[in-house]
């Protein structure tokens, strides 16, 4: 509403109702004050330093955000498209002289960075007056952005405009990566998802600045991406999902090359890179199924029979969880013909440095088997000018694995045990141990019947925040260059199942690569509970976002809520939705609201309204009621009071 009509209406009587949540002090709405550190903006990942200072800015609709150069602009004018959808603010992005009000991007050395080695880092100074960000690389910006969406209200994360207002506390920050790979692993294999929902958990990774998508395209049960000269491999490969054999609910799908090259760049406009994985020599089922008897095809010699040599030949299909079985024969030419398809193609398609060719848990192979297929791939791999990366537990330790310099194999065996191999083989790692980085593990007293438990059976928050990757015994940290978060698909064929796993232990991941080292020693260090009660201020912008979560109980979530679309009647009566209420993890009916009208009133028990949580789901927002008449125009402030399973406390001015 404008300035112009709020007087209209105050010089009569109260016909509208603005409602607007009050600016917070200076950490995330709903965080409580129970350390040294809380006064602080609550920020996942970690920052290097942070300070707090005097005041705060407020973004509003006459706000510039200015750019230092035409690669600045491009980060501006995202970080404008951000900030439209909850504010309402089109935000004009500019060059020149900054002026009070503005958020400015500067492309350039803030002479604070000189311990990042990575280049990702930002310098970022928030005042009353304005708020700059200044970063040496268009990385750094991007990176600096994000933290800049944290340091909003959290209800910046909704699609719908909210009223605000957008304060940002007054901090300096100095900020940089501790590792050079930050990454999540996506199966897509064991159940299908589209390119669309792949760029939803892009956005996520992103906010949290991870830099590496990792995407699992093939596997026994589906091969998911279009190859030129195979058909079949998606046709037929393409088929299923994990459980297609025990019920009809559960399709496969694949993507085109075209729908693959709109994830890389969007991966890029996220300062993401992509890196794919074919599994082999085991773990390609579909591709065997696929390919098995495909007779007329050109590139093949007719007889391609002699691919399979797995325990089941012919091939059969198994949609089931079962891993280790299938298996391409290392001396066949056909082989070599399907692999040096897949692989050239995908390598072209790619952003990432990296090619990923699996090597695990090839079970029907021998050890001679074994490396003369993948020193036979990995000089394909080369040859298409990425850099091979394999499960080390195959690729690192198999006697005769010959890995070209510069290889990287990827820990995931609990306690990192496969990691010491590559390391005296001179490769680089990047630590993903299951009892710690797999998102695909279940919760502790769980109904869902999501994850799996063969890792970490109930593992929560503090498994995968708990831990070191470069103090594991005979894996130097030297020989570390970051972590990634692994979320296999096995039980999860819907993306809010993904979501489910996979949040809030992305951010625990994410501080892992991201922030500095610290004593991460149990769930009663000050590490661990400083990391918990900035989780809680993400609670509601994810509910903001409408993301499905999994509420830990070692997270103090509470109850905090912001405006809604309440209206006056000319009688002064409330009528509608008074606030929006983020209470995570709780039934409407397990919590209270105290509504305080502000006008001296008594304060009355006011409706809390909305769709329960259930097993795999958290709850949506929920609606906050009362009835009331004002005999006095406004403004008031209206203070409501949250008890019961989640407390807290917010206002809301009428």
């Amino acid at each position: 509403m404008s300035k112009t009509s709020m007087s209209k209406v105050c010089s009569v009587i109260i016909a509208a109702l603005t409602v607007a949540a009050l600016a917070s002090a200076p950490r995330a709405v709903g965080a409580p004050n129970t350390s040294a550190g809380a006064d602080l903006p609550q920020i996942v990942p970690k920052p290097v330093s942070i300070a707090a200072g005097s005041g705060a800015f407020t973004l509003t609709a006459n706000t510039r955000i200015l750019a230092s150069s035409a690669t600045a602009k491009l980060i501006a004018q995202d970080l404008a498209a951000d900030l439209a959808p909850a504010t309402g603010f089109t935000l004009p992005v500019k060059s020149g002289s900054v002026h009070a009000g503005d958020i400015q991007l500067v492309l350039a050395d803030p002479g604070t960075l000189a311990n990042d080695k990575l280049h990702e880092g930002y310098q970022l100074s928030v005042t009353s007056n304005h708020v700059t960000l200044v970063a040496p690389r268009s990385k750094g910006l991007f990176n600096g952005v994000q933290t800049i969406r944290q340091l909003l209200p959290a209800w910046i994360a909704s699609p719908t405009v909210r009223p605000g207002p957008w304060t940002i506390a007054a901090v300096s920050i100095t900020d940089y990566p501790r590792y050079a790979y930050r990454g999540f692993m996506f199966d897509i294999a064991r159940h299908y998802e589209p390119s669309s929902a792949v760029m939803q958990l892009i956005d996520e990774a992103s906010s949290y600045k991870m830099n590496t998508f990792h995407l699992h395209l093939s596997d026994d049960q589906g091969f998911r991406v279009v190859i030129k000269g195979f058909p079949r491999l998606t046709a037929i490969g393409g088929q299923g999902s994990v459980g297609t054999g025990g019920r009809t609910m559960d399709p496969g799908g694949f993507w085109t090359q075209a729908e693959y090259r709109q994830v890389v760049a969007y991966a890029r406009d996220h300062f993401i890179t992509v890196v794919p994985e074919v599994d082999s020599p085991s773990h390609n089922n579909a591709i065997e199924m696929s390919e098995y008897n495909d007779t007329k095809n050109k590139l093949l010699d007719g007889h391609p029979q002699d691919i399979s040599c797995g325990y089941n030949t012919p091939p059969t299909w198994n949609y089931t969880g079962a891993v280790g079985y299938s298996g391409m024969c290392p001396d066949s030419n056909n082989t070599w013909a399907i692999y040096t398809a897949i692989t050239q193609q995908l390598a072209a398609l790619s952003s990432s440095p990296y090619y990923h060719l699996g090597g695990d848990e090839a079970h029907p192979f021998t050890p001679a088997q074994y490396t003369s297929f993948v020193n036979h791939e990995t000089q394909i791999v080369t040859a298409a000018g990425k850099t091979p990366m394999g499960w080390a537990d195959g690729y690192a330790t198999t006697v005769g694995s010959n890995p070209p310099a510069g290889s990287v194999a990827e820990s995931w065996m609990p306690g990192a045990t496969d990691a010491v191999p590559a390391v005296q083989k001179g490769m680089k790692v990047v630590m993903a141990p299951a009892d710690h980085a797999y998102v695909d593990q279940s919760y502790p007293n769980d109904k869902s019947g999501l994850g799996l438990g063969w890792a970490c059976r109930g593992c929560d928050l503090d498994k995968n925040f708990n831990w070191d990757p470069g103090s594991f015994a005979g894996v130097p940290d030297s020989s570390v260059i970051g972590v990634e978060a692994a979320l296999w698909a096995e039980t999860i064929p819907t993306m809010a199942d993904a979501e489910y796993l996979l949040l809030p232990r992305l951010m625990a991941l994410a501080e892992v690569a991201w922030s500095p080292k610290e004593a991460r020693t149990g769930v009663t260090s000050p590490a661990f509970t400083d990391f918990t009660q900035r989780v809680a201020g993400q609670g509601p912008r994810l509910q903001a976002a409408g993301l499905n979560f999994f509420t830990t109980t070692q997270v103090p979530w509470t109850a905090t809520g912001t405006g809604a679309d309440a209206s006056v009647q000319p009688n002064g009566a409330v009528t509608g939705t008074l606030a929006a209420l983020s209470a995570p993890g709780v039934a409407p009916t397990a919590l209270t609201a105290t509504i305080n009208w502000g006008d001296g009133a008594k304060s009355i028990t006011g409706t809390i309204a909305g769709t329960a949580p259930s097993p795999g789901r958290v709850n949506g927002l929920y609606a906050v009621t009362g009835k009331h008449t004002y005999r006095s125009p406004g403004p008031h402030t209206v203070t409501i009071t949250v008890t019961g399973a989640r407390t807290g406390s917010f206002q809301v001015t009428v």
